[in-house]
């Protein structure tokens, strides 16, 4: 997605305070020794008590009031998630809306599995586009996954499920602090590899009507048997050299710019990411791949947003480098986003 103008970004992450280490997890037979070693992760955390929309609402005040913006001034407030949201039959996004106090505001909930996130700022950017009277944008994400639907080191592989809500404020930049700057955005489609998530079951009529727990490892097993693991493997390859290649052509960025520091990767599990995404990564540039989930696991649809906090409130980038952030979801769906550290004097220019 070619941007007329970069866009401003400011990105926050809440995580629960309550951990699993991984020993936790082995001690209680949470996970196996092979399992917990193909993850690498360290720790997950872990939300008994606050459901995924308050995570987001957290996220979302700390991304405002990183940006000095009122939630009065927001024109959308996007919501993506994977998992239970708290009630049936009823809006998260307006909830969250209305919490932060942004009742002007046009909420929309996002179903893209795990990469919602994604999407919502690459929706966000649109909709900024498309009205130049919009207000800013918020984007925000919140899962959690609890027994008995959802066991967070068994229900699938390749990840183990951590809790966390995240938010990131799209801006134009022009009035609004800016902690990163959001260059370009590319998101390829594997629509074909639905049936991953779906095996051979049929639709039905009730929510786990297939199994009393959410079960994707079943359907991936499925998949394997009847279309073996490489017909993921080279869609997702193909699909993220794509990605990459176009989002790095869209920002006027080379792949062996100095400037580009980090091709940061989603917050999969250790194996996972080295035969899905690692190669396809390193093939479309030489910036160095950059890990931030092992203490976090698999933070369900708000992986790249999450990893967009880090970037905007850590040392990973300094003035006037660039990162390219990918993630994907189920469907399939790959995102990379292109963003730099903007320099020291813009950014103090843009606050009131």
């Amino acid at each position: 997605m070619r941007l007329r103008t970069p866009y401003g970004l400011v990105a926050r992450a809440w995580y629960p305070s309550a951990r699993q280490t991984v020993a936790e997890a082995l001690a209680a037979g949470d996970v196996d020794a092979r399992t917990a070693a193909d993850l690498g992760y360290t720790e997950l955390p872990v939300s008994e008590e606050t459901a995924p929309p308050d995570m987001a609402v957290a996220a979302g005040r700390e991304a405002l009031a990183g940006a000095d913006c009122p939630a009065g001034a927001l024109s959308t407030v996007l919501h993506a998630s994977v998992h239970h949201q708290g009630h049936d039959a009823w809006s998260a996004p307006h909830y969250i809306a209305h919490e932060l106090g942004a009742d002007g505001a046009v909420p929309i909930g996002l179903l893209q599995q795990c990469n919602g996130g994604a999407i919502g700022v690459e929706l966000a950017v649109t909709r900024l586009q498309g009205d130049p009277q919009a207000g800013p944008a918020l984007v925000t994400t919140g899962d959690r996954f609890l027994m008995p639907s959802w066991h967070r080191w068994r229900t699938d592989y390749g990840m183990a499920a951590g809790d966390a809500g995240t938010a990131v404020l799209v801006h134009r930049g022009d009035v609004l602090p800016s902690e990163l700057v959001l260059h370009a955005l590319a998101t390829t489609v594997a629509a074909g590899l639905e049936v991953m998530h779906r095996g051979d079951d049929g639709l039905n009529a009730t929510p786990l009507g297939h199994s009393p727990m959410i079960d994707v490892r079943r359907t991936k097993r499925h998949f394997i048997r009847t279309f073996g693991v490489e017909r993921f493997t080279k869609a997702a390859h193909e699909g993220i050299r794509a990605a990459v290649t176009e989002a790095l052509a869209d920002a006027g960025v080379a792949p062996d710019d100095p400037r580009l520091r980090y091709a940061v990767l989603p917050r999969l599990g250790a194996k996972a990411m080295a035969e899905a995404y690692t190669p396809p990564l390193v093939q479309s540039t030489p910036a160095e791949p950059l890990d931030l989930g092992r203490a976090t696991g698999h933070v369900g649809a708000g992986d790249l947003n999450a990893s967009l906090a880090d970037l905007a409130t850590g040392p990973w980038l300094e003035p006037g480098q660039y990162a390219v952030v990918l993630n994907g979801g189920g469907g399939f769906t790959f995102t990379a986003a292109v963003v730099s550290r903007p320099e020291q004097a813009s950014r103090d220019a843009a606050r009131p």
